[in-house]
């Protein structure tokens, strides 16, 4: 048995996972029941939100650890999926190690990448799509989609200005989609500043971040489930200012 390969499949499978914004619970069961089905009796997962630690040990004695540290990321369903389902084929079937390997390595290779005009697209289109939910017209379905795609803009291509850091560039967003919605009703294209500016912050509430958390204080994962919840914390109250600045800033003007 090549342990070294084993773990590196493991270790390579999980930091997937957890790239693609998968629950602890479903990155350590995953990876476990991995090194089970290759025949190792108590093989040990741990993972936090940014680390995977993966440890076996061989049959002499001797600890063998990999770890995976994990950088900032979002959620990828498209990912998470074809993750779920390779580790589901390579337990029910098992095949050689490089064969293994090979798959798992090209995950990322086989994951379709959206042009970003069609990114663009649906930075538009998810806020007007919203705004009938705040009872909001077609004008403001209007001025929804054009502020979508300012925020699409900023996060795409805003980054070399603006920064990584999440917090700020989250508050950057949610000003200029409140400053543009205040600017573009008071220029009489749309009906209701709120309607707008709520509809287009939709795309920057961290949901599944959150829900992710609730689910993880479910299943026992307590730290993860606190530096989530942490994490979509800052990232609403970097909403809100940001929305407060944007309508101070768009009142001044």
């Amino acid at each position: 048995m090549d342990y070294d390969k084993l773990l590196n499949m493991a270790a390579e499978l999980g930091y997937q996972l957890m790239y693609s914004g998968a629950e602890i619970y479903r990155v350590e069961e995953s990876a476990r029941r991995l090194l089970h089905a290759y025949g190792l009796e108590n093989p040990e997962v741990f993972a936090i939100p940014n680390c995977l630690i993966v440890s076996v040990a061989t049959p002499q004695g001797h600890p063998v650890t990999r770890m995976r540290r994990v950088p900032a990321h979002g959620t990828d369903i498209e990912l998470l999926e074809r993750c779920n389902s390779l580790c589901r084929r390579l337990c029910a079937e098992t095949p050689p190690l490089d064969e293994a390997q090979a798959a798992v390595s090209a995950l990322p290779e086989a994951i379709p990448r959206h042009s970003p005009r069609w990114m663009l697209l649906g930075y538009g289109a998810a806020p007007a799509f919203f705004v009938p939910l705040f009872d909001g017209g077609p004008r403001d379905m209007a001025c929804a989609f054009l502020c979508g795609l300012a925020v699409g803009l900023c996060l795409l291509y805003g980054g070399r200005f603006i920064g990584a850091n999440s917090f700020f560039r989250t508050a950057v967003c949610s000003a200029l989609a409140a400053f543009l919605a205040l600017a573009l009703v008071e220029t009489g294209l749309g009906e209701s500043v709120d309607v707008v500016t709520i509809s287009t912050l939709m795309v920057l509430v961290p949901g599944v971040a959150l829900t992710n958390a609730m689910r993880e204080i479910m299943a026992g994962d307590t730290f993860s489930a606190l530096s989530r919840t942490a994490d979509a914390i800052l990232v609403a109250s970097a909403i809100a200012l940001g929305a407060a600045a944007g309508q101070a800033l768009g009142a001044f003007f």
